[in-house]
């Protein structure tokens, strides 16, 4: 297995014109999955509020739930670097409450590196927290946590003055000590020109082509939802919810009719005493 990317390694590939391929993962069994994948990063967002969690925003996702996701994630991929969200409110109110919820991510949920959304207005406790120790990704565009500021999801930096903006608080972020950005969002040509006057690595979403990296959400990229609203920045590459539903559908069924457990999925007396092999999925084995 490669070794995992650094914060180091992150900047010379974004000098060597090598993309970086990022992917959100909320739990031990994506992660496992994205890992043996290959991905350079997994982002355990804090869209975790939409996709896992139900709600309608990411606004409700705690410091607790992110805690407790990537911890999972963490075992899942122990050797990918990990980013967590710092969710809504965790790093507005001060740069102490700020590095306590990020120490907590790094500690108890062995991240390697969080994420912040904003840009000259959390420069600081950017800074503050890479003063610590702690690597952070920004989050320019498209801000979920400040969805009700913006009325929506919206394409950002289609006018002179917003793209300018866009580019002050890139390079605040990069000034404070951010190791990438990501931009969400963004109409193509800001993005390109933003990643051109960076030296740190830019990771688009919905960003276009100018960019050094592309993330999407697990669930968008395996359009594993029901019901699945597509994107115009996504490209499916496969169909996870149709599956999933189909085979709970055969599992039904045959429950239904008899036809599970069969012969074989029985145990009897001259098989009790044999191991059963793993129980739950993808479980180490018993016995």
């Amino acid at each position: 297995m490669a070794k995992p990317l650094t914060v180091l390694k992150s900047k010379q590939m974004k000098d060597n014109k090598e993309p970086i391929t990022v992917i959100t993962a909320y739990d031990y069994p994506s992660a496992k999955l994205a890992e043996e994948a290959g991905v350079d990063m997994i982002l355990v967002g804090d869209s975790l509020g939409n996709v896992v969690l139900g709600y309608d925003t990411t606004i409700p996702v705690t410091v607790d739930d992110m805690v407790y996701h990537t911890r999972a994630v963490a075992r899942g991929a122990g050797s990918t670097f990990i980013i967590a969200d710092m969710p809504f409110m965790s790093y507005h109110v001060s740069k102490e409450d700020t590095l306590r919820a990020a120490s907590r991510l790094m500690k108890e949920g062995h991240a390697t590196a969080i994420k912040m959304e904003g840009g000259t207005e959390i420069a600081d406790e950017v800074a503050a927290c890479v003063r610590a120790g702690i690597p952070v990704m920004g989050h320019l565009g498209l801000t979920p946590q400040s969805i009700h500021m913006l009325s929506g999801y919206r394409i950002q930096g289609k006018d002179e003055q917003s793209a300018r903006k866009l580019m002050e608080d890139a390079l605040a972020l990069e000034k404070a000590g951010a190791f990438a950005v990501v931009l969400e969002l963004v109409t193509e040509q800001v993005a390109a020109e933003i990643s051109a006057a960076l030296s740190i690595p830019t990771i688009g979403i919905g960003a276009g082509r100018g960019c050094d990296g592309q993330v999407l959400v697990y669930h968008d990229l395996l359009q594993y939802s029901s019901p699945y609203h597509p994107k115009k920045f996504v490209k499916n590459y496969a169909d996870i919810g149709s599956t999933i539903r189909s085979a709970i559908e055969g599992y039904v069924k045959d429950v239904k009719t008899r036809q599970f457990p069969a012969e074989e999925h029985v145990f009897t007396a001259a098989t009790a005493g044999k191991a059963a092999g793993p129980v739950y999925g993808s479980a180490k084995e018993n016995g």
